[in-house]
């Protein structure tokens, strides 16, 4: 069988087992988040923080809950790595340094889960399962409330309140993401993957020397990596590596993982708002760019230019093996059309064509299908602004599943869609045009600028895979990377609450003849269109510095 048979044969084995999961898996998260039920373990977690699960919020009071959380959650992981020397179960590593722990606190707190460190090599078993591992699950979490909270303002009307941010986490946590973490770390396991508390140990023979290898709860850990849209490896090799990810069904298996929510989350917004068919075409427009830049990337990845390509059979420098071109070209735009950013090849082996494609998926917004929550009302806040556009071009107010989009709502929305480029862009500026950041790069030119761009792009969009070539660990890299994340974690979702509490307070609109459908293809295709125009327009100078200049250069 040749590998692009084998490519498209396991795509098409992607698609059926997300097909089969969307249905079932949306109904009942949409059963979670709409229940009045608190189970037992739920109540004693509110009592142990003191929250009342039953008190309704308005989007200022959920916002400060989300905050809040997030707050003490880089509070705590920042001590537990400056703690680091002192705990049990350090496997004899020193405390991390100060820029590092913030970025990593930065990091994992923001679902981002860039990672400037090797994980063998610096962090013990205390750090990785109860420091980061917790927030994994958490962080993924908390945006899966926020998401939540908008379809909310949608659905609701005449009330500001968009439910309560303790118990949407609470149950996001322990109702979707826990079980389903405990069946896929069993799956991994049996896979290959290692789940241990095992310390350091010399293996084999390395050119007259040994390796040392250390073990860890790698299974369950490397589960809610992909299932929260995480990324973030237990090892430095991240899904390269086969402690984490053994075999090519293993490689397949975590792809579903890292698609399954954001993607089923469709139907549950549908379920929400009382029409499955809304649902069906948000489902619709993430899945045509996703099939987009999946057909695409296979391309360039599998055209043989040159004759070392065309001998390998395609670009398979910096590719395992294990995989091939097919799947590793599938796990690459997955992860970055996500808030992933977990890896199962060398990013910037990528042709440069295919190091584009990994660019612009961060730079859409990751909103196809995107990360866990972040997808969602990523893609929600461009429906506003697709709505908005054909409300201009008609010469009428527009609406969206029956609430007027005002003055008021689109400037939400806009600012929205204005933060994440220009943390990217002003941070990309600054490293380039000061005298020290550049000496971070390994290459120079069109590729180098790729590195130092890829950077900034996957910290603000939340996506923490790296290009590689570029020594991040660095007091600038460290500090600033670790702003973008947060700001472009946390600024994003104040304009999407408030939008959601806007929305909430407004009475429904009756339909009319004159209502543009939202739930038609035609719809579906202006929501592409407006989605690929406002990314090509904000990125486009950038890129052609960039890997456009080195693809067409190649």
């Amino acid at each position: 069988m040749s590998p692009q048979i084998a490519g498209v044969l396991q795509l098409l084995a992607l698609i059926a087992a997300l097909a089969l999961a969307y249905r079932p898996l949306g109904d009942y998260m949409a059963r979670v988040y709409s229940s009045e039920k608190h189970y037992r373990p739920e109540k004693w977690i509110y009592k142990a923080i003191g929250a009342d699960p039953t008190t309704e919020m308005r989007w200022t009071a959920y916002l400060r809950g989300v905050l809040a959380f997030s707050a003490v959650g880089v509070l705590f992981l920042y001590a537990l790595q400056r703690l680091q020397g002192v705990l049990p179960g350090s496997l004899g590593f020193a405390a991390i340094d100060p820029d590092q722990a913030f970025n990593t606190a930065a990091s994992f707190v923001a679902n981002t889960n860039w990672q400037s460190y090797a994980g063998e090599q610096a962090m013990g078993h205390v750090v990785q399962t109860g420091g980061l591992a917790v927030q994994n699950f958490v962080s993924a979490a908390v945006g899966m409330a926020v998401a939540v909270a908008l379809v909310r303002g949608f659905a609701r009307s005449r009330t500001g309140e968009l439910g309560n941010f303790w118990a949407d986490l609470v149950r996001g946590t322990v109702r979707i993401l826990l079980p389903l973490s405990v069946v896929g770390a069993i799956v991994l396991v049996a896979c290959g993957a290692i789940q241990n508390f095992a310390g350091i140990h010399e293996v084999g023979q390395f050119l007259g020397g040994t390796q040392q290898w250390n073990g860890g709860a790698v299974a369950s850990q490397e589960v809610i990596k992909e299932l929260g849209t995480n990324g973030g490896g237990y090892f430095n090799a991240n899904s390269a590596h086969p402690f984490e990810n053994p075999t090519p069904f293993s490689n397949l298996f975590e792809i579903f993982l890292i698609l399954v929510i954001p993607f089923a989350l469709t139907r549950t917004f549908g379920k929400l708002v009382g029409s499955v068919k809304q649902g069906y075409a948000i489902l619709a427009t993430m899945a045509v760019i996703w099939l987009g830049f999946t057909a695409l990337m296979m391309w360039t990845e599998f055209s043989h230019h040159g004759p070392a390509l065309q001998a390998a059979g395609g670009a398979m420098e910096g590719k395992e093996n294990r995989f091939g071109i097919g799947a590793t070209s599938i796990f690459s735009v997955a992860t970055t059309l996500t808030s992933t950013g977990a890896v199962d090849g060398f990013h910037s082996s990528f042709t440069g064509l295919g190091g584009g494609i990994q660019l612009l998926g961060m730079q859409l917004g990751e909103i196809a299908p995107g990360g866990v929550g972040s997808g969602l009302y990523g893609m929600l806040v461009m429906a506003v602004i697709a709505v908005f556009i054909a409300g201009l071009m008609v010469g009428r107010t527009p609406e969206y599943l029956g609430k007027k989009i005002g003055t008021r709502e689109i400037k939400f929305a806009a600012c929205y869609i204005l933060i994440t480029p220009a943390l990217v862009l002003c941070f990309t500026a600054a490293a380039m045009a000061l005298p020290t950041p550049p000496h971070s790069m390994l290459n120079s030119g069109a590729h180098g600028f790729s590195e130092v761009l890829y950077a900034y792009t996957s910290g603000a969009n939340n996506n923490g895979s790296a290009f590689g070539g570029l020594n991040a660990d660095t007091q600038w890299y460290n500090s600033t990377i670790g702003l973008a994340m947060l700001l472009g974690r946390f600024l994003p979702m104040v304009f999407v609450l408030a939008l959601a509490g806007s929305l909430a307070e407004q009475k429904p609109v009756p339909e009319t003849a004159g209502t543009l459908r939202t739930d038609k293809p035609l719809y579906a295709g202006l929501l592409v269109g407006t989605i690929v125009i406002i990314t090509g327009l904000t990125y486009f100078p950038a890129l052609a510095l960039g890997p456009l200049a080195e693809g067409l250069a190649s």
